[in-house]
């Protein structure tokens, strides 16, 4: 993980660190907003039974569309931030001895 004295250093990126919370994080506040779907096409069923089975049908698809959504965005930041450390890699090697 990392350390709280590594906010003050910059030798040492966090965000490669952190970024698994706040994966689990946009993963929480997506199936929450999924289950709030679900309960109001429950809710749309008692007066529209096609509306709340459309509803309903679509709340679970978003949910899994965040779900995909959500991890496709956590590796681009990691992609990003490995791509840095292969890149500085090949620069010392380049560098005269």
């Amino acid at each position: 993980m990392f350390e709280f004295r590594d906010l003050f250093r910059w030798e040492r990126f966090v965000t490669p660190s952190i970024i698994k919370l706040f994966y689990w994080l946009a993963l929480a506040i997506v199936v929450l907003a999924g289950l709030q779907g679900l309960l109001a096409g429950l809710m749309t069923l008692t007066t529209n039974l096609v509306g709340g089975i459309f509803a309903m049908l679509g709340a679970v698809l978003m949910t899994f569309v965040g779900i995909i959504f959500a991890r496709i965005a956590a590796e681009f930041v990691l992609i990003v931030f490995r791509i840095s450390e292969h890149l500085g890699a090949i620069r010392s090697q380049g560098e005269p001895q």
